[in-house]
């Protein structure tokens, strides 16, 4: 579904000022263009909302930045695929190159936010501010927190201190790395954080307060391009618990290039799952061993990595390691190369 890069006109409008910094905005949908029955903040349709409506409800966002939105898509994130990120990849890297546009805002369903965040943030081509940010209130809701995430994501974006820091999460006053940013509240307007590494630092009306920044690769430093691809090697994550069947990886390894498993504790399965992922390496099916706990690290442990048979995330969340190893699998399978990629991503 990747489409042609839109036209992109910033004189065209009315608010035009030559003074400013030029944001082009993204619009895929979810809560923040999200529509229902008035002050309630349950039962309303994610995406409902073209991207000039959303706009329209940023009182003076022209103060702050030129922009030109583009609908890519509406939808609730749970209907976002990987054909989606390659499209706003491939929109991003292109429009990039002008020299009259210094950054870009994505908005976006709040439920695989942190994934889309991730996976720009190893593929997109250009030191620009990239900013995602939505909302968990839908735009009819009471006091909906979309038009303050919107104005200070495009501040973020119109803002030289944000050049270079990859691509960012804005919400609820905070700036988050795309690389360790998480989801971890269902309906709290402030339902996103780092865990373990905090913030990047503050939002402030329309000033940026930085305090530290991702060391990991990300964006021109990254090795990876999506340019020439058309899809992604597909990566499935099987989740471990008591009982579980380690059969379920021989279906997953059917319809998968590669596994990502939410173990236990440090990213710990049974005897039976052990065998398995062996049986898997041998059929050149890269594991990725990862941990259902949402803080912490997943290092190499002698007894679960028997053989080197599977590759430990470092501190990487299951659905953010299966973002690296699909990546990785564009490259290579071999595993001390990918497991070299988990250390630096």
């Amino acid at each position: 579904m990747i489409i042609p890069t839109p036209e992109v006109n910033f004189a065209a409008s009315p608010f035009y000022n030559p003074n400013l910094k030029n944001v082009v905005i993204l619009a895929t949908g979810g809560t923040i263009a999200g529509s229902g029955e008035a002050h309630k903040t349950l039962n309303y349709e994610p995406g409902a909302l073209p991207i000039q409506d959303l706009l329209d409800s940023v009182p003076h966002l022209e103060r702050v930045a030129n922009c030109v939105g583009i609908q890519v898509s509406n939808l609730g994130s749970a209907d976002i695929t990987s054909q989606h990120w390659l499209t706003l990849a491939s929109i991003i890297n292109t429009l990039a190159q002008r020299e009259d546009i210094h950054g870009f805002v994505i908005t976006h369903g709040t439920d695989t936010l942190d994934e889309t965040s991730y996976f720009l943030n190893l593929v997109i081509k250009t030191d620009k501010p990239v900013i995602i940010t939505g909302s968990m209130r839908p735009a009819t809701a009471i006091s909906p927190d979309g038009p303050l995430n919107l104005f200070q994501s495009v501040a973020l974006a119109a803002n030289p201190e944000a050049t270079g820091q990859g691509v960012m999460v804005v919400f609820a006053e905070g700036i988050y790395s795309g690389r360790d940013v998480q989801k971890v509240n269902t309906f709290k307007a402030n339902a996103f954080d780092e865990r373990d590494f905090g913030c990047l630092g503050y939002m402030r009306d329309s000033e940026a307060f930085f305090y530290t920044r991702s060391l990991k690769k990300h964006t021109t430093a990254a090795q990876f391009d999506v340019a020439p691809l058309s899809g992604l090697p597909e990566v499935s994550v099987a989740y471990f618990h008591v009982d579980a069947d380690p059969g379920i990886l021989d279906y997953l390894s059917t319809i998968s290039k590669g596994i990502v498993i939410a173990g236990a504790g440090g990213g710990i399965y049974s005897k039976p799952w052990i065998d398995k992922v062996g049986e898997l390496k041998d059929n050149n099916i890269p594991v990725v061993r990862c941990s259902r706990i949402s803080s912490g690290i997943t290092l190499k442990d002698t007894y679960i990595d028997l053989s080197a048979n599977s590759i430990p995330c470092n501190s990487l969340v299951p659905q953010k390691a299966r973002i690296l190893l699909s990546l990785a699998l564009t490259q290579t399978t071999q595993y001390d190369e990918i497991a070299a990629m988990f250390n630096v991503y």
